[in-house]
C-alpha cells in the first residue's frame, strides 16, 4: 500500500501543506514585527505630508476645510497631533491634551516635565526627525514625529506602536492549531479525491497485465474526460490492434500452412488438368479427323457437302485454337507466370472498345448492347487483363442471351470503388451451380456450351484474372436474368471528395 500513487501523492500533498506552514511561521516570526514597524514609519509620515500641504496653503490652519481634511487625517491614522506657531500658542490640536504640549515645551525650552522617555532617533528626513519612545506612565511604545515650518511654526504627530511580539506568538499558535487542523481534513479529503484518479489507474494497470498474457477481453470502462480517459481509450484501441494483430497473424499462418498444402496438390491438380484437356480434345480432335478421312477417301464428290466438310474441319480447329490460346493465358495467370501491370487508365474508353469489336458479332444475332457513359472514369489495373474480362463477360453474355436479346452494360461507383456489372435477359444459373461456374472446364449446359464453342475457360480466366488484382466479382441471379460483375479502384478525383 504504501507504494501506491495515492498514498504518495497524499504524502506528497501533506509534505508541501507542512513545509508551507512552517515557512509561514518562521516569516511571521523574523519578519513580521519589522514590517509592523515599517508600516508604522510610513502612516506617520504620510500625516506629516499632509499636514506640510496644509501649512503651505494656510499657515494658521483657520480654513475649515483644512481642520475637516487634517481631522480626517488623524483619525484614519490613529494619531495625536498639535501645531504651534511662530509664538509658540497652538493652532491645532487632535487628541493632544496636555502630554504633547508638555512634549513640546520639552522639545523647545529642553525642560522635563516628567511626560516623555526614553527616546531613540529612528529617522531623520527633510524637515522632521521620527524618534521612539515609551510612556513611562503606561510603558506604551510610542512614534513621535518633530517637524518646523518655513514660517516659524512647529508640530508634533504621535502614532501609538503596539507590543508586537506577543501578537505575533498568538498568531503562530493558532496558525500552529488551524494548520494541524487543515493537514488533518486535507488529508481525508485528499485520500478520498485521489481515490477517483487511482482507481482508473489501477484498472489500467490491471488491463495492462492482461495485455501482458494476451487477454484482450478486459476494457476501460471509465468516464474520465481529462488524461486519464484519454490513456483508457489508448489503451483500449491498443488492445483492439494487438487482438487484431495477433488475430492477422494466426490467420497469415493459417494461409501458410494452407499454401503448403496447395504446393503438395500442385501435381494432382496438374494431373487433373492434363485429363481435363484431353478430354476437351478428344472430340474436335475425332471430328476433324473423321471428315478429313471422308475427304481423303472421296466419300462425296458434291461440292456443297466438300464444302461443309471442310467447314466443320476449320470450326472445329478454331474452337481447338481458342481453347488452347485459353488454357495458355489460364495457366499464365494461375501459375504467376503473368504479370499484372498495375497502370492508370480510363475504363469507360476500355469499355467502348470492347462493344464495338462485338458489333458484328452482336449484330448478326439481333442483341443490343446498352451502355451509355458520357464522363471519364479512371481506376489502377491492369488494363489489358481487365479487357480480357470485359470481353469474357460479354462474350459470355452474347452467347446465352435469350429471345428478348438484351445485353446491359453499369458503371457503380460508391466509396472510391467502381463496380463494372454485365446483364443479360435470360434463364437463371442454377443456385446449386453458381459457385461451380468459375471452375475450368465446368459447363452448365454441355449441350449448349458445345454448340456455341466454348469450353468453360472463360470465367475461370476472369476468376484468375480478378485474384490476381485482389478485387471483388461474381455473379447475381435477376428476375428476368444473369448480371456478372467486379470491382476496381477508382482514382477520379470527385470520388475522393466524395468520400
Amino acid at each position: 500500500m504504501r507504494k501506491s500513487i495515492r498514498y504518495k501523492m497524499a504524502a506528497l500533498i501533506i509534505t508541501i501543506m507542512t513545509v508551507s506552514m512552517a515557512s509561514v511561521v518562521i516569516y511571521s516570526s523574523l519578519f513580521m514585527e519589522r514590517y509592523y514597524s515599517s508600516t508604522k514609519q510610513v502612516s506617520i509620515k504620510n500625516v506629516y505630508y499632509n499636514l506640510r500641504d496644509i501649512i503651505k496653503n494656510d499657515s494658521n490652519i483657520t480654513n475649515t476645510f483644512s481642520v475637516d481634511k487634517l481631522n480626517r487625517v488623524c483619525e484614519t491614522s490613529g494619531v495625536t497631533m498639535i501645531v504651534v506657531n511662530e509664538n509658540g500658542n497652538a493652532i491645532y490640536e487632535y487628541g493632544a491634551g496636555q502630554k504633547l504640549t508638555d512634549i513640546w515645551r520639552d522639545m523647545i525650552f529642553g525642560r522635563s516635565t516628567g511626560q516623555g522617555g526614553e527616546t531613540v532617533l529612528i529617522e531623520s528626513g527633510e524637515g522632521y526627525q521620527i524618534h521612539s519612545t515609551v510612556d513611562k506612565s503606561s510603558t506604551d511604545k510610542y512614534y513621535e514625529l518633530f517637524s518646523t515650518f518655513d514660517n516659524g511654526g512647529s508640530a508634533i504627530v504621535r502614532m501609538s506602536v503596539e507590543s508586537f511580539k506577543e501578537s505575533i506568538s498568538i498568531s503562530n499558535n493558532f496558525y500552529l492549531w488551524i494548520g494541524v487542523i487543515a493537514i488533518i481534513i486535507a488529508t481525508i479529503v485528499i485520500l478520498i479525491v485521489t481515490s477517483k484518479y487511482t482507481r482508473p489507474l489501477l484498472q489500467l494497470a490491471d488491463i495492462s497485465k492482461k495485455m501482458s498474457e494476451l487477454d484482450f477481453d478486459a476494457r476501460y470502462t471509465g468516464h474520465h474526460n481529462d488524461e486519464l480517459g484519454i490513456l483508457g481509450n489508448s489503451m483500449n484501441d491498443m488492445s483492439e490492434k494487438l487482438e487484431k494483430a495477433i488475430s492477422e497473424l494466426k490467420s497469415a499462418n493459417i494461409e501458410l500452412q494452407k499454401d503448403i498444402e496447395k504446393k503438395e496438390e500442385v501435381d494432382e491438380m496438374r494431373k487433373e488438368f492434363i485429363s481435363n484437356v484431353s478430354h476437351e480434345l478428344k472430340t474436335p480432335i475425332a471430328l476433324i479427323q473423321g471428315y478429313a478421312e471422308g475427304l481423303q477417301e472421296g466419300i462425296t464428290e458434291n461440292p456443297e457437302d466438300m464444302q461443309y466438310y471442310c467447314d466443320v474441319i476449320m470450326d472445329e480447329a478454331n474452337k481447338m485454337n481458342k481453347m488452347v490460346k485459353s488454357l495458355l493465358t489460364l495457366n499464365q495467370l494461375e501459375f504467376g507466370d503473368s504479370h499484372v501491370n498495375m497502370e492508370r487508365f480510363n475504363l469507360i474508353s476500355v469499355i467502348y472498345g470492347v462493344i464495338s469489336s462485338m458489333k458484328l458479332q452482336a449484330k448478326q444475332k439481333g442483341v443490343e448492347i446498352q451502355f451509355a457513359c458520357d464522363e471519364e472514369v479512371f481506376v489502377w489495373a491492369d488494363e489489358f487483363q481487365i479487357e480480357e474480362v470485359i470481353t469474357n463477360y460479354l462474350s459470355n453474355a452474347l452467347n446465352h442471351v435469350d429471345e428478348n436479346k438484351i445485353i446491359k452494360v453499369e458503371i457503380i461507383r460508391k466509396n472510391g470503388i467502381v463496380r463494372v456489372a454485365v446483364f443479360n435477359t435470360g434463364e437463371n444459373i442454377p443456385t446449386e451451380d453458381l459457385d461451380n461456374i468459375w471452375i475450368k472446364f465446368y459447363k452448365v449446359d454441355k449441350a449448349r456450351t458445345r454448340a456455341y464453342g466454348g469450353n468453360g475457360i472463360g470465367l475461370s480466366i476472369v476468376k484468375a484474372i480478378m485474384d490476381r488484382h485482389n478485387k471483388a466479382y461474381g455473379v447475381i441471379n435477376k428476375e428476368n436474368g444473369v448480371e456478372f460483375w467486379f470491382e476496381l479502384d477508382c482514382n477520379n478525383l470527385e470520388e475522393r471528395q466524395s468520400e
